[in-house]
């Protein structure tokens, strides 16, 4: 499992990059880094980072778009740093799903602000979704998360640790690809 959120920073120039990386290093963050959109979308797919720090302005497609894209499959958490500062730009960001918006240049403060108030807002939907759903059940497949255990047509199985973690890893991400190096990473 995870032990400290992983931050993926989406940004085409060196020295902006470079600061957000020792800022999220210093501060003792995980993070990814990706230079363009292409990259970006490969990196929040094969790692699903638990936020997204995204410079609009990138060299091979718009950072909207990178937004519609990773909202098609997910809901993790998107942060838009730019140096666009027109009303426009940032409503076009918002609708298209960012969940806020840092215009550059930004202070560091100011960052590790939004981040924390985003990582706050993230573990309480999660503390809330794992309180929620305790039990999962999916046609005749019922896992029960408390207990630990699973049941199949109200028959339980005996797994190893292994097949249980791995069932509940998919389990907790129906209707997501999962690439061998997440669920690695995962389990």
């Amino acid at each position: 499992m995870k032990n400290k959120p992983t931050k993926l920073i989406v940004e085409d120039d060196r020295a902006v990059r470079n600061l957000i990386s020792t800022t999220l290093s210093t501060h003792d963050y995980k993070y990814l880094l990706a230079q363009n959109g292409a990259s970006a979308l490969l990196e929040a797919s094969s790692h699903n980072p638990d936020i997204v720090l995204l410079d609009l302005g990138l060299p091979d497609m718009d950072g909207v778009d990178i937004i519609r894209k990773i909202r098609s499959w997910s809901n993790m958490p998107i942060i838009v740093i730019s140096a666009r500062s027109e009303d426009s730009d940032k409503i076009e960001a918002l609708d298209a799903g960012a969940d806020d918006y840092l215009t550059k240049p930004f202070s560091v403060e100011e960052l590790l602000a939004r981040l924390r108030v985003t990582l706050r807002r993230l573990n309480y939907i999660r503390g809330l979704s794992d309180k929620e759903s305790s039990i999962f059940i999916n046609g005749d497949l019922k896992i029960d998360y408390n207990l630990g255990c699973v049941y199949l047509n109200n028959d339980e199985l005996h797994l190893t640790p292994i097949e249980y973690k791995l069932l509940c890893l998919l389990a907790k991400n129906v209707g997501k690809v999962l690439t061998h190096t997440y669920i690695i990473h995962e389990r």
